[in-house]
């Protein structure tokens, strides 16, 4: 049991002192402020501007994925 007690212990101490998961954690409350920002300015809309563009193309690569596929 202390064996188990010990091993927990040295893995929490290592997760409290590790900070890779927390630039990660920030990595992705960038990505979020972005995206939102992003939907703020062009809207969420897809009848016009950015969103018809998006589906436009998207359109095209699923169509030639169509046809290169057999």
């Amino acid at each position: 049991m202390l064996k188990y007690y010990t091993k927990t212990t040295g893995e929490l101490k290592r997760l409290w002192t590790d900070k890779d998961g927390v630039v990660s954690f920030e990595y992705i409350i960038v990505a979020f402020c972005v995206v939102a920002a992003v939907a703020a300015v062009f809207g969420t809309g897809t009848s016009a501007g950015i969103g018809n563009a998006l589906n436009t193309a998207m359109g095209h690569v699923l169509d030639a994925f169509a046809a290169a596929t057999p």
